[in-house]
Formats: C-alpha cells, sequence, structure tokens
C-alpha cells in the first residue's frame, strides 16, 4: 500500500461559541492552520506515483479562495472546529480525488483534528469501496 500526504496552509480566525464565556477559544482568535491531504493506493501509476502532487493544487486554490484570511464563522455552516473543517474538506474532494483517504487540520504545532471515513462503510482502495473491491475480487475467483 502506498501513502502521499501534502500539506497546504492558510490564517484564519474564528470562535467557537458553544463553549462557556470563560473558555479562552469562545473568544474571537486566529490560527495559522495546517491541512494535510491523505491519499493511498495499492499501485502506482505509470510515472511511479500515487498522484502526482501538482494535480492537488485545487485544495490549494479552494483553501485560499474560502478560508484563507476570513472569518471561518462567516464562511462554515457547522461550528468552525478542527475537526469539522477537515470533515468539510474531505467531503468536497473525495470525489475528485478518489484515491483521497483522510484529511488532517493542525491549528497549533501540537494539536490536530483527523476525518477519515469509517473503514467498512465508505473506505476507498484505487477509487473503489472496500465492498466494491471485495465483490469484485470474488467474482475474479
Amino acid at each position: 500500500m502506498y501513502n502521499i500526504t501534502k500539506e497546504f496552509s492558510f490564517c484564519a480566525s474564528h470562535s467557537l461559541k458553544h463553549l462557556p464565556m470563560d473558555h479562552p477559544c469562545s473568544r474571537l482568535h486566529g490560527h495559522n492552520y495546517i491541512v494535510i491531504v491523505e491519499l493511498q493506493s495499492t499501485q502506482l501509476d505509470d510515472k511511479g506515483m500515487v498522484v502526482d502532487y501538482r494535480k492537488l493544487d485545487l485544495i490549494k486554490s479552494y483553501i485560499d479562495n474560502h478560508f484563507d484570511h476570513n472569518h471561518l464563522n462567516d464562511v462554515m455552516e457547522e461550528s468552525p472546529t478542527a475537526e469539522n473543517l477537515a470533515k468539510l474538506i474531505f467531503e468536497y474532494f473525495y470525489k475528485t480525488y478518489p484515491k483521497l483517504i483522510a484529511v488532517t487540520v493542525k491549528e497549533t504545532p501540537k494539536t490536530a483534528a483527523r476525518y477519515s471515513p469509517l473503514f467498512d462503510t465508505v473506505h476507498r482502495i484505487d477509487g473503489k469501496t472496500l465492498a466494491e473491491t471485495i465483490n469484485k475480487e470474488k467474482r475474479d475467483d
């Protein structure tokens, strides 16, 4: 199995209004976010790659246009937690990049939230769900 990752960064503010008033994250504050996308494949393409990193530029454009130097409360429907941001990015791109298996969002060097769908229900191997892969292997036997 081959796994690759690519990191993207952006700066944004947010406030977590659902937290108690005395919690520091309930107040307006910002982060220098790092977004890490992870792709996986059982095979390499004819160039010896899972995916050419340059083909991931759509993710950079999306992050830059939607999140960078924005107030996340204004651009996200859900509470702008790192967890919700990781899921939002994953769900936006998993059809474009079928080898995408996880998105991690870091708010600080010491904190990270990773979103990856449940393995047994939607995990993809080379663009197919685990069930599709298993069923194909059974048909090939």
